[in-house]
């Protein structure tokens, strides 16, 4: 009998949340380490957090995705659609109250396409003019960058050509304003000292929980229903689940034990637009060469790796399906052609080829695929397969650093277009840890840009089947996303594709309290009572 009393108890603190008007917000994160300056920034984690403490000329809208006005109060678009006018508010500040203009702006892009900062996504900017050759130290004069100051409050853009993906692209984290102090910095200070440009300011910062307040100086402050966003970083699944079912986590984006959740229903599963590939590197023999990249993927068994039992959504391709976007032919397996291109190679049968080793992190999906690679090659060729395991951490700064023969990466698109999975491979593009250069795929890249609607998107699928047949990129599954919250009493979060929820859009839902329930504090648990 207790226990089942119990049980109903829980249930009504499972119903509600630690939520509140004006009080507290908790989110769980996985733990990891924020590198907070948004230039150099890398992981999904960190994109998710400076949603709430920076912003740029246009944000995301919270369901659609679509780029709507944030420190740009409107624009203007040129009729080539090459020339873009950004109107900064005048409301626009910086957390310690200095004023947001466009100088502070351009000095920011012009920062990231610095080649001493080597910032990852800063080759998204190649569409404006100049910026691709300042970004390769091929001038060093920023006059020639089409980021011009027009006024304290205007900022104008010149691209090189149109290109229709331009204001998606500056959704992203990485072209938010920084503040010029942070700009001098040498080394990025303590995150309590950071100057933020968004609707949150990190209050305190620790290895378990990262706390945000409210920005006072932000010019949508009104808009905030939170004072308080607290950020709990724990990989515990089931103490972080039974957190959420009492009512002392809102939001579970990491560490999860689904088995144990009270209300199915609060488990949040869409697709995202994103994949899980594995990579060969382009600058290591014997995968400088492509026709033995191209011998290695049609080796492999397809079928058992993209069995349904592995994989929510197993991939063919890389760029996960989009309305309109023909689909690129994959791969599968081959092994009388795989024979063959290695014989041309110079390697029978595999015979000279050196040990192959595939990176992987902790992980049990990576572990399915290296040893269905490894039984694979070793059956059909003379050749030693190595698998070896890299923390977490460590393997993002080991994949950063191209120290890998095969390593395998988790790729969740900057914004919704098929270009996000595709521009990265790009000779000149800084995400490009491969090494790949193949003339052919980025003259089709280029040649999109130019392109609009159907055939922009034919376009780019013939790109991406270049990269597909170069053997370069082996696609493995389509990552959903998983969260749990409860959006019975939560406004502003959306299931999306890119898993971003901008935290100014978050609220409690209005409603009528729960019987029997009484709130002890504003962020903290609900409790039951003997009324």
């Amino acid at each position: 009998m207790r226990q089942r009393l119990a049980c109903v108890f829980a249930f009504a603190l499972a119903t509600t949340s630690a939520v509140a008007h004006g009080g507290s917000f908790v989110i769980n994160f996985l733990p990891g380490e924020f590198e907070y300056n948004p230039l150099t920034s890398y992981t999904t984690s960190e994109a998710q957090l400076f949603a709430g403490i920076y912003e740029g000329l246009v944000g995301y809208d919270p369901s659609s995705l679509d780029p709507v006005p944030a420190i740009a109060n409107r624009w203007e678009v040129s009729e080539d659609g090459r020339r873009y006018r950004f109107f900064i508010r005048p409301t626009a500040t910086f957390s310690n109250g200095d004023p947001i203009t466009a100088r502070d702006f351009r000095n920011s892009w012009l920062a990231l396409l610095d080649p001493e900062t080597d910032a990852p996504y800063a080759s998204l900017l190649d569409v404006v003019s100049g910026a691709k050759e300042y970004r390769l130290g091929e001038t060093t004069n920023a006059r020639e960058v089409g980021i011009r100051v027009i006024s304290s409050r205007v900022l104008e853009v010149e691209l090189t050509e149109r290109a229709t993906h331009f204001l998606r692209i500056l959704c992203h984290h990485t072209f938010v304003v920084v503040h010029p102090r942070m700009l001098r910095s040498s080394g990025y200070p303590d995150p309590e000292e950071i100057i933020v440009s968004g609707p949150y300011l990190v209050e305190e910062n620790s290895e378990t929980e990262i706390t945000l307040k409210a920005n006072p100086e932000y010019w949508d402050r009104p808009r905030l229903a939170f004072d308080e966003i607290r950020i709990t970083l724990n990989d515990d699944a089931e103490a972080v689940t039974q957190a959420f079912n009492r009512g002392e986590i809102d939001w579970v984006r990491g560490g999860i034990d689904l088995s144990a959740v009270w209300r199915r229903e609060s488990i949040i599963v869409n697709p995202l637009f994103a994949t899980t590939y594995y990579q060969l590197s382009a600058q290591r023999p014997p995968f400088d060469n492509p026709l033995v990249r191209r011998a290695f993927a049609l080796l492999l068994p397809w079928d058992e790796i993209r069995a349904d039992e592995f994989w929510y959504l197993p991939a063919t391709t890389l760029v996960p399906a989009l309305p309109a976007y023909p689909r690129a032919i994959g791969i599968d397996q081959d092994v009388e052609e795989a024979l063959r291109l290695l014989s041309e190679a110079g390697f029978p049968d595999g015979e000279g080829l050196p040990t192959i080793r595939i990176s992987i992190p902790t992980q049990i999906e990576s572990d399915i695929v290296a040893a269905s690679m490894v039984r694979s090659w070793e059956t059909y060729l003379t050749v030693d397969v190595e698998a070896e395991v890299i923390p977490y951490p460590d393997y993002f700064g080991f994949v950063e650093d191209a120290d890998f023969m095969i390593s395998t990466v988790s790729w969740i698109g900057d914004f919704a277009d098929p270009l996000t999975f595709l521009d990265m491979w790009t000779t000149e593009s800084n995400l490009n840890h491969s090494g790949y250069a193949n003339p052919d795929f980025d003259r089709a890249v280029r040649f999109a840009t130019g392109l609009t609607g159907d055939e922009r998107y034919e376009e780019l699928s013939r790109a991406e089947e270049i990269l597909l047949a170069d053997g370069i990129v082996l696609p493995i599954s389509h990552s959903p996303s998983v969260n749990l919250i409860n959006l019975g009493l939560i406004d502003g979060w959306f299931a999306n594709p890119l898993d971003i929820h901008p935290l100014k859009y978050l609220a409690p839902r209005t409603g009528e309290p729960l019987q029997n329930v009484a709130r002890l504090r504003p962020s903290g648990p609900f409790l039951v009572t003997d009324s």
